[in-house]
């Protein structure tokens, strides 16, 4: 079965679904949903999404929505089928990499999708963004990536020895950060993170997503 995912290749939300189906083989068809039009605000999209946000999947008469929803969900479902495990082996390595995809839900992104919003799409709408809340943003980040800094000088990766959800969810921010926030200095400066981020930005699967027409 070809999962449907109805988004934008452009939306970081849609970049984590779509990375996460590569990396674990699923068949897709993307259908692009005109972000700039104002069509997920539409009643037919609503249908799929009712909060009119991106993406949104349908696998047969299964529908989803909520990026990180739909990760879980088709880690869960490779892991159930023997394919590839990005959830951990053991309860405890579950438990940790839910953590961290926790941390990223709560620590991490709201910060980043407030400087996203102040420093692009204001500005793509003729408004002037807020540069006192995203230094204000900015200061609080450096928190958390001291945080993410002690963790990875015990492991390679925020779940463990192992790639999993816990890191690739945390690509479509960070990679604003690095190639379009002018933020990069704040991942270089920290060593583990820095080489947490050259690992997991160079695994073949967001390399596709990366090559996807925008």
């Amino acid at each position: 079965m070809v999962v449907k995912v109805y988004g934008a290749t452009y939306a970081a939300c849609s970049q984590r679904v779509l990375s996460c189906l590569i990396e674990l083989g699923f068949e897709f068809e993307l259908i692009p949903v005109d972000l700039q039009s104002g069509e997920h605000k539409k009643p037919q999209f609503l249908l799929r999404q009712p909060f009119g946000q991106v993406p949104a999947i349908e696998d047969g008469d299964f529908k989803l929505f909520e990026s990180r929803a739909i990760i879980r969900y088709y880690a869960a479902k490779s892991g159930s089928e023997g394919g590839v495990n990005l959830l951990g082996d053991t309860l405890e390595e579950r438990g940790v990499v839910e953590q961290w995809v926790e941390v990223e839900v709560n620590n991490y992104n709201p910060l980043i999708y407030t400087m996203v919003l102040q420093l692009l799409v204001l500005p793509q709408m003729g408004q002037v963004g807020d540069m006192e809340l995203v230094r204000d943003c900015k200061g609080k980040l450096e928190k958390v990536l001291d945080v993410y800094e002690e963790r990875l000088s015990k492991s390679k990766y925020l779940g463990g020895e192992r790639f999993t959800i816990a890191d690739l969810t945390h690509l479509p921010n960070t990679r604003f950060l690095m190639e379009e926030g002018g933020m990069e200095d704040l991942i270089k400066r920290r060593k583990n993170v820095y080489n947490w981020w050259i690992h997991i930005s160079s695994r073949p699967s967001w390399r596709k997503v990366m090559d996807l027409p925008k």
